[in-house]
């Protein structure tokens, strides 16, 4: 029972972060953290066949599928605004301004390898 306490304080933990994040470096970081505590939450109730049974439980679950999906299509936008802004800043005219302004190209969004990762639930 300590794994399924710590994946809900790693979840409460990650989720705080993430909504307090500031900067697309930080966000990253948070968001992927709150990832993979969802991935360790789907891993202890695929452990649990009454929890799974529970209607409660299969709605928490089709909720947290849905905030995955709205986070992987947050990146993408994200991703996509920037490489708009990182073509817009090096074509002419507006390669000017932007040398004037000093702006410089902004990094993607990305999840680490460890994102991918299904995770495993010891319940010893």
């Amino acid at each position: 029972m300590s794994y399924e306490q710590e994946t809900r304080t790693r979840g409460g933990e990650a989720r705080g972060a993430a909504l307090s994040a500031r900067g697309a470096a930080a966000q990253a970081k948070a968001e992927n953290a709150l990832t993979e505590s969802l991935k360790s939450l789907f891993a202890v109730v695929e452990n649990y066949p009454d929890l799974k049974a529970n209607q409660n439980v299969a709605s928490l679950q089709e909720e947290l599928t849905s905030t995955e999906n709205k986070i992987s299509f947050a990146r993408q936008y994200y991703n996509d605004s920037v490489m708009t802004f990182n073509n817009t800043i090096q074509s002419i005219p507006s390669n000017v301004i932007a040398s004037v302004f000093d702006f410089k190209p902004s990094e993607y969004f990305s999840a680490g390898p460890e994102a991918a990762a299904v995770p495993k639930a010891d319940l010893r």
